[in-house]
C-alpha cells in the first residue's frame, strides 16, 4: 500500500508539474474553440435605389439556467415568461413552467426562439434576466445570416447566388467582391456538442461585403416580369424570356426568364436570355435585309417575286404563312408582310456566288461570337461558313430567314438596339457602379462595340420598315395610335434531334409541325428610340395560338405601354420666363394706386374685388362687399373727405 501511494504521488506530480503544460493545452483545445462570425455579404441594389439583395441576420436565443443566479432567478422568472409571451405568442405560464424546468434539471442550452429577426434579439437582450448577459443572465444568442431577395422572386436568376447551387448571375459573378472578411469568437463547450460565447464582444469583428449597383430598374423589371408572366400562362408555354435594354446605354432595365414546373407553375429556371442559343426564324430578316440594302445590291422599293408563296431549292421546300403568296411585292413589303420566299429570292439572287461576303455582315451585326458577359453561362452561338463540312447547298438560304443559325436573344437585341441608336452597336450591361461603404469605387461605363453597323440611309430605311410592321404588317394587332412601335415578328419551328420514341424507333432529326419558338423585338418610341426589347416565348400550345404577333408581340405592346404612361419624361420643363401682359398691367395699376398718399376717396370702380378691398383696408376704411368680379359701384363717391374708420360698400358684378 505504501509504494502504490508513493507510485500514485509521483504520477500525480508528474502529470501536474512535468506534464502539466501539455494537459493544460489539450484540455482548452478541447473545451475552448475559436469560431468563425461570416460577413454579411454586400447589398444588390436597383439603378433606383431599391433592395435586390440583402444579407438578414437571424439569431437564435438559448439559456443557460445554471449561470443564473437562484435568487435572481425567482425574482425576475415572471417577468421574463411574460415578456417571451408578448413577444413569441405562448402563454406566460407555459415559459415559467419551462424555465422551471430546465433550472431544475440544470439545463445549459434551453432554446428560447430560433429564426428572430435583429430588432427582436435586441428586444430580448433587454428582457429580465437576460439584460444581465451570458455569464449571469445566461442569454445565449447564436448568428447567422441568410440571403433575401426583397422583391421576391422576380429577377432571380440575373440576380443570382452562391451557396450550395454553384455561382449564378450577378451574385456569383462578383462573390469575391461581396464577401466581405470574416469575424472570430471564442466559444467554451458546455455539454455534447454545445458550444456557448465566452464574451458578450468578439474576437474580431466581421467586415460586411461591398455594394453592387446594377442597371435593374424595379417598376420597369415589375412590369416585364408580369407581363411575360400572364402570356406564359394563357398559352401553357414550356419557358421564354423578356429583356427591355436602354437604347443610349446598353443597360439592362428589366430582364425575366420563365421556366414551368411539371404543376404549371413558373419560375426564374435558368436565365434564359443569356444561356439559350436558338434558331431565331423571321426576327433574323432584319440582319438579312439590312446586309443587302447596306451593300446597295437593292432598294426597299426593288420588286420581289414571291410567286404563289412556295418555291424549292435543291428539293427543300420555302413556304410563306400565307397561302397563296403575296405575289409581285416591295423587299420593304417582304420584311413587313415576312414572306419567307421573298426574304429566301433575295439573298440568293446577290450573295449564292459569294456567300462570304454575307458572312462577313453577319459577323459585322455581332452574331459570330459570344457577347462576353460577366455573368456566367451565356450561350455559344453558331453560325456557319463555306468552308464547314457542315455547309451545304442551302445553307445561305436557310440562314436568310433564321434557320440553319444559332444565337441567343440578348445578341438578337443588341443587333436591334444598335438599329434604335443610330448604328452604333453598344454591349448590354448589367452592372453601374461598384462601392465600399458607400464610397464610389469603379463605374461601368458604355462599351462600344460598333460604331457603326451600316449607313445613316439603310438605317433610315430599315427602322421606317420596322415601323410598318407594326402599322401595316405582321404585327398590326399591337398597333397604338397613341405611341409608336417598330419592331419584327418571328416564329420559328423547333427542330428535333435523332432519337428513340416510346416504342423504341429510332426517329431521325426534323422540323416540328408541333413544337414553336415565337419571339418579337423592336424598340419604342419608333421616331426616338428610348428602349428597345426582345419578347421570346418556347413551346406555346399550338391549339391557343404559335405566331409571333399573337404570343410575344402582345407582350412586347404591354412593356411598352406601361413603360410609356409610367416613366416620367425627361424634357418636361417649366418656364419661369413666361409672362402674361394683362395680368402685369392689372398688377402694376394696383400697385402705383396703393403707393399714393390719400386724403381723399379713390376711384375702385373697374378694379378686381380683391384688389379693390385691399386698397381701400390698407387707406383706413372698412369695406363691405356684396357679389363677386369687379367693381360695379361704390357708396362713398370719389373725391370725398377721407375718415378713417369709415364704411364704404362696394358692389361687384
Amino acid at each position: 500500500m505504501t509504494l502504490f501511494l508513493i507510485a500514485v504521488i509521483i504520477r500525480v506530480f508528474n502529470i501536474q508539474y512535468s506534464q502539466g503544460e501539455k494537459y493544460r493545452k489539450l484540455s482548452t483545445e478541447l473545451t475552448i474553440k475559436q469560431d468563425t462570425i461570416y460577413a454579411n455579404r454586400g447589398n444588390v441594389y436597383g439603378s433606383d435605389g431599391n433592395l435586390l439583395a440583402t444579407s438578414m441576420s437571424k439569431f437564435t436565443i438559448r439559456m443557460d439556467a445554471v449561470a443564473v443566479d437562484s435568487e435572481v432567478f425567482e425574482k425576475n422568472i415572471a417577468g421574463l415568461s411574460k415578456e417571451l409571451s408578448r413577444m413569441l405568442g405562448n402563454s406566460a405560464g407555459y415559459y415559467q413552467k419551462r424555465l422551471r424546468t430546465a433550472k431544475k434539471r440544470k439545463n445549459r442550452y434551453l432554446l428560447i426562439a430560433r429564426n428572430i429577426g435583429y430588432n427582436d434579439y435586441l428586444k430580448m437582450k433587454e428582457f429580465p434576466i437576460f439584460n444581465l448577459g451570458v455569464y449571469r443572465g445566461g442569454f445565449i444568442a447564436e448568428h447567422r445570416t441568410v440571403r433575401a431577395h426583397p422583391i421576391g422572386k422576380i429577377a432571380e436568376r440575373t440576380i443570382g447566388y452562391d451557396d450550395y447551387r454553384g455561382e449564378a448571375g450577378i451574385e456569383g459573378a462578383f462573390t469575391e467582391y461581396m464577401q466581405g472578411e470574416n469575424g472570430l469568437r471564442w466559444k467554451q463547450k458546455i455539454a455534447k456538442n454545445q458550444w456557448k460565447p465566452i464574451n458578450d464582444v468578439n474576437e474580431k469583428e466581421p467586415i460586411d461585403g461591398h455594394d453592387i449597383i446594377t442597371t435593374i430598374d424595379v417598376n420597369i423589371q415589375d412590369i416585364t416580369h408580369h407581363a411575360l408572366l400572364r402570356q406564359l400562362e394563357a398559352f401553357e408555354a414550356d419557358h421564354g424570356c423578356a429583356v427591355v435594354m436602354e437604347t443610349e446605354t446598353g443597360e439592362i432595365k428589366a430582364i425575366s426568364n420563365l421556366g414551368r414546373t411539371s404543376k404549371g407553375k413558373y419560375f426564374e429556371k435558368r436565365n434564359y436570355a443569356v444561356w439559350e442559343s436558338h434558331e431565331p426564324g423571321s426576327t433574323f430578316k432584319l440582319a438579312s435585309l439590312m446586309a443587302v440594302l447596306d451593300d446597295k445590291l437593292i432598294d426597299t422599293s426593288t420588286v420581289v417575286d414571291t410567286e404563289k408563296g412556295k418555291i424549292y431549292i435543291h428539293n427543300r421546300k420555302v413556304e410563306d404563312s400565307h397561302r397563296g403568296g403575296y405575289g409581285k411585292i416591295s423587299a420593304a413589303r417582304v420584311f413587313e408582310v415576312s414572306s419567307n420566299v421573298g426574304i429566301v429570292k433575295i439573298i440568293k439572287e446577290h450573295y449564292d456566288k459569294n456567300p462570304q461576303k454575307f458572312i462577313d455582315k453577319i459577323e459585322k451585326y455581332g452574331f459570330t461570337k459570344p457577347i462576353g458577359f460577366q455573368i456566367k453561362g451565356e450561350g455559344k452561338p453558331y453560325v456557319p461558313i463555306p468552308t464547314d463540312k457542315a455547309w451545304s447547298k442551302i445553307s445561305l438560304e436557310w440562314m436568310s430567314w433564321g434557320y440553319g443559325v444559332s444565337v441567343t436573344p440578348m445578341q438578337t437585341l443588341m443587333f436591334y438596339n444598335a438599329v434604335a441608336n443610330n448604328g452604333v452597336m453598344v454591349k448590354p450591361r448589367f452592372i453601374k457602379e461598384l462601392r465600399r461603404q458607400e464610397k464610389l469605387e469603379k463605374v461601368f461605363k458604355t462599351e462600344v462595340v460598333n460604331s457603326k453597323i451600316a449607313s445613316d440611309e439603310t438605317l433610315k430605311k430599315i427602322r421606317k420598315v420596322m415601323e410598318n410592321v407594326v402599322i401595316k404588317g405582321t404585327a398590326t394587332n399591337i398597333y397604338s395610335s397613341n405611341f409608336s412601335m417598330a419592331g419584327k415578328t418571328g416564329t420559328a419551328k423547333k427542330y428535333i434531334p435523332r432519337h428513340k420514341n416510346a416504342k423504341g424507333e429510332t426517329i431521325s432529326g426534323h422540323y416540328s409541325t408541333k413544337h414553336y419558338v415565337a419571339s418579337f423585338a423592336g424598340f419604342f418610341p419608333a421616331d426616338n428610340p428610348k428602349y428597345s426589347c426582345i419578347v421570346v416565348i418556347h413551346d406555346p400550345k399550338k391549339e391557343k395560338g404559335y405566331y409571333g404577333a399573337t404570343v410575344a408581340a402582345p407582350v412586347f405592346k404591354e412593356i411598352a405601354q406601361k413603360i410609356y404612361t409610367t416613366t416620367p419624361i425627361d424634357n418636361q420643363s417649366v418656364d419661369d420666363k413666361t409672362e402674361f401682359t394683362s395680368i402685369n398691367d392689372q398688377y402694376l395699376k394696383y400697385n402705383t394706386q396703393l403707393n399714393k398718399d390719400y386724403n381723399k376717396v379713390p376711384n375702385v370702380e373697374g378694379m378686381s374685388g380683391m384688389d379693390a378691398l385691399s386698397l381701400l383696408e390698407n387707406i383706413g376704411l372698412k369695406v363691405k362687399i356684396s357679389g363677386v368680379g369687379k367693381v360695379e359701384s361704390q357708396s362713398l363717391k370719389r373725391g370725398e373727405k377721407l375718415i378713417k374708420g369709415a364704411t364704404i360698400i362696394l358692389k361687384l358684378s
